[in-house]
């Protein structure tokens, strides 16, 4: 079925006794149980319904569209993207592990990598997204290779293919962070060769910017046979690849991030999500379009020394982009102003845009990463990360291209002002 099909029509209940159209909002904590017996085999199993802070209804049917969307063997849906990538490494990792990472993540991610892993005794090894430089760090005690889709905010592609094939004949799960790739609209990690999916839903899944949520998806592999925890006993004696096969990672990550974790996602959320990604893809390819017009726009600006657009033939990351990317090429651009840190302060100071860390959403934000989404990293790892003082991101939204333009030319035209 074809990608704007699914987005419409799966993950809708095969049951209901009014006939809803659409997905009800399931607002319960708790669900009863006919007998001790029903209870017992639920809790046992995960099968049916227990507690909401596990399973609910309404969550249940945003992971059936979002793995559909993304070609997934199932999901497991949190309370934001940095929940799910925290959950994700979670079910991969212990003590004395290790995890090779691009510089280039997300703050937040980097955040989470240095600050809680390394609280936990996992150490992390930032080298450049290709195989070559991954190769050359990969130890006996590497338990995941993380990198996104499109790095934030530099905007550059790994090599998926290679380090798909790498990890594959090393015996370690690739993890993507595909809230770049809209979901599956843009790009399908899984399909190229990835073990392991994150989202942040907060982005075009939702599409508006007005609440939170996170995905985890996985594909069929044999991989997890590599894992003592996927191998050994459990608390319940259980061998998790014995009980769940393939899916035993995502009831991993179920059973850590949610059920001792607790970074569940509310169905009033997951509800809302769920009609977001009903129009992601219209919204994504109207998005891509505008982006295009205002990178190739901008390359002819005085004001601006640099743009980066995946969509344009001289981007370094056209050449994957076109092989990675499905049709378009994302709707997040990033430029740098002449005078630096001080042509970039006078243009946001001058620019009707609204400005916001945020991406994705129905309305283009603009935000300057050196000072807010990687402000609190040290100078070093900001620059390693692509960050530069004179960069700006803007995500872009859905209004007019000519009157986007027209603002962009309104903070422009501060920029002059510099050195006079």
């Amino acid at each position: 079925m074809d990608f704007t099909s699914l987005a419409v029509l799966s993950g809708l209940p095969d049951h209901d006794p009014h006939h809803a159209v659409g997905v009800p909002i399931y607002a319960t904590a708790a669900y009863g149980f006919e007998n001790l017996e029903d209870g017992a085999y639920k809790f046992a199993t995960n099968q049916g319904y227990t507690y909401t802070r596990i399973q609910n209804p309404t969550v249940a049917a945003l992971e059936a569209r979002v793995a559909a969307l993304e070609g997934a063997l199932g999901a497991v849906c949190l309370a934001s993207g940095q929940a799910a990538s925290f959950a994700a490494l979670l079910a991969l990792v212990r003590a004395g592990d290790e995890v090779v990472a691009s510089p280039g993540l997300f703050g937040g991610t980097v955040g989470l990598l240095n600050q809680v892993l390394g609280l936990m005794g996992v150490r992390v090894h930032y080298v450049a997204p290709e195989v070559e430089a991954v190769q050359a760090v990969l130890q006996e005690k590497t338990r995941a290779v993380f990198v996104e889709v499109l790095g934030n905010p530099s905007l550059e592609l790994p090599d998926l293919f290679g380090l798909a094939e790498l990890c594959e004949a090393r015996g370690v799960a690739l993890v993507v962070d595909n809230t770049f790739g809209a979901v599956g609209a843009l790009a399908r990690p899984l399909e190229l060769g990835a073990h392991v999916v994150t989202h942040s839903l907060t982005k075009w899944a939702s599409g508006h910017g007005s609440i939170l949520g996170g995905a985890v998806l996985s594909r069929e592999s044999t991989i997890w046979q590599n894992y003592a925890q996927f191998t050994t006993p459990d608390a319940q004696g259980r061998i998790p690849w014995e009980q769940f096969g393939p899916r035993c990672f995502l009831e991993r990550v179920r059973h850590l991030g949610l059920a001792l974790g607790g970074m569940v996602l509310s169905p009033f959320n997951a509800y809302l999500l769920f009609q977001g990604l009903e129009t992601v893809a219209l919204r994504i390819e109207r998005a891509c379009q505008t982006a295009l017009a205002l990178a190739q726009w901008l390359q002819t600006q005085p004001q601006v020394v640099w743009v980066r657009y995946p969509g344009l033939p001289t981007d370094p990351a056209y050449p994957r982009a076109s092989r990675y990317l499905r049709g378009h090429f994302g709707s997040i651009l990033t430029f740098g102003l002449q005078g630096g840190l001080e042509g970039a302060s006078r243009f946001m100071a001058g620019l009707r845009i609204l400005q916001a860390p945020n991406v994705g959403d129905a309305r283009t934000l603009a935000v300057h990463p050196w000072s807010t989404t990687h402000g609190r990293l040290p100078e070093a790892a900001r620059l390693a990360a692509g960050v530069k003082p004179e960069m700006i991101r803007l995500s872009v939204g859905l209004e007019s291209p000519q009157d986007l333009q027209q603002m962009l030319a309104e903070g422009l035209s501060k920029v002059e002002q510099v050195g006079v």
